[in-house]
Order: structure tokens, then sequence, then C-alpha cells
């Protein structure tokens, strides 16, 4: 005779359903109204209230030209994710039209908040499609993170001078 027997059990589903709403209930008192804690929304950087004149400015967090530029330069390819506080964009495969057989994908890091070469890091992945269809790794060609780098930077130094031309 097992120790559970006799014993009124809670099913397993009922068990989770119960620490779900649990977790959802805890997590609902969050960190607003604590002493230092970010208030006026759920979004601490876009609050309601006026920040103070001797505050930074909540932006960009890094290189307004070199992001700007990185998104003009990679706009033909379908963007997954843009993180402009982190500086990162990550784009979602793109398939050439005329070659079929390849698609890419690429990751951008903004390092710096100066426009800068060094403050720029691309990263490029390959697949191939094989003989049974599945996309496989592939390597890419030697120059291509450096001239997408390249091409950002051009671009960005474009709308630098854009934007110096226009105050003058």
């Amino acid at each position: 005779m097992s120790v559970f027997e006799g014993e009124r059990r809670i099913p397993r589903v009922a068990m989770l359903l119960l620490a779900g709403v649990a977790a959802l209930s805890l997590s609902a008192c969050g960190h607003f109204g604590m002493p230092g804690a970010p208030s006026g929304g759920l979004i601490p950087h876009l609050g309601s209230k006026a920040a103070p004149a001797n505050a930074p400015s909540a932006g960009i967090g890094v290189n307004s030209y070199l992001w700007r530029a990185s998104l003009d330069t990679l706009a033909f390819m379908p963007l997954a994710s843009a993180d402009p506080f982190g500086g990162v964009i990550i784009t979602d495969w793109y398939v050439n039209p005329e070659k079929t057989d390849e698609r890419f994908k690429t990751t951008v890091y903004i390092l710096d908040t100066r426009l800068r070469a060094d403050g720029l890091n691309v990263t490029v992945f390959k697949q191939t499609k094989n003989d049974k269809g599945e996309w496989v790794d592939a390597p890419v060609a030697g120059q291509t993170d450096i001239d997408i780098e390249n091409a950002i930077l051009t671009r960005a130094r474009q709308l630098r001078l854009s934007n110096l031309n226009s105050r003058g």
C-alpha cells in the first residue's frame, strides 16, 4: 500500500496552472514605485515625467551615423532584430532571386559612440542547399565582412557630411 493511497492528490496540470498564476502575480509586483526605480511607464526611458535639465538624454546608445548607415546598407535584407541601445542589428536569411540555392544572414555590432572604423563589426553567414534540398552552412568569401563594413562606413561618412552641410 502506497503512502499516498487514501490521500487526496492534486493533479499535475492543476499544480502547473497554480504555479503559473503565482508567477504571473509576482511578476506584476515589479519594481515601479520603489525608491530609485524608474517611473512613468512600463518603458523607463519613455516615461511621462520630464527629465531634469542636467540628466543625460535617453537616446540611441551607439553612433547614430553608423546605426543609420547599417540599416541603409542592409535594407535589402529582411530585418530580424534591431537594438539601438545595444548596437546590434540581426537580419533574417536573404535569398537572392537570381541564385536561389544560397542564402545569407548578417549580424552588425556597433561598438562605439564615435564614428570610427573600429567601432563596427560585421559577420556574414552563408548557407547553401545540398542535394536533399536542406540548408547547410557554407564558407563566406574572405572579404565579404570587410566589404560590408566598408560600405557601412562610407554611408555613415556621407550621412555625417550631409548633416554638417545642412547646418552651415
